[in-house]
């Protein structure tokens, strides 16, 4: 099980990895061993709660592709344990912030000083606008 929240959990069957050979760091290493980790998570089978699979998706982004599964890659580190360590957490972050509910929006009105201040620099700028079209003599008509 990976452990996302104290109440959310993640069952590790869910996530596939599949390991690749990655560019970056490694030397000649890199042209020999598979380090650089694809991991998959598909979004729309796993046993996540609706509103956090929604909002997963959302946090997401191009991440996310067209059949419902995640793929986090992760080639930063030298060896095929850091960087499969370094794509889990970011797994589990992205998981963490979609299990935390957004705040609700209080519902805010502007004070009258605001308005006012809104009003008068509205007119402020009409004046200056106003200023800038073509002045007409009076016998053009």
């Amino acid at each position: 099980m990976l452990q996302i929240t104290d109440t959310l959990a993640l069952d590790e069957r869910d996530i596939e990895e599949r390991f690749v050979r990655a560019s970056g760091p490694g030397g000649q290493n890199v042209n020999k061993v598979a380090t650089a980790v694809e991991l998959r998570f598909d979004l729309s089978a796993s046993s996540l709660p609706e509103e956090v699979k929604a909002r997963l998706s959302a946090l997401a982004g191009r991440r996310l592709g067209m059949d419902g599964v995640l793929v986090i890659d992760s080639r930063e580190h030298r060896t095929q344990s850091r960087n499969r360590a370094a794509a889990r957490e970011r797994l589990r972050e992205l998981l963490r912030r979609a299990a935390e509910p957004p705040k609700s929006r209080r519902k805010t009105r502007p004070s009258r000083a605001d308005r006012e201040r809104r009003m008068k620099s509205k007119s402020v700028r009409a004046r200056l606008k106003a200023g800038r079209s073509r002045v007409r003599r009076e016998d053009e008509g």
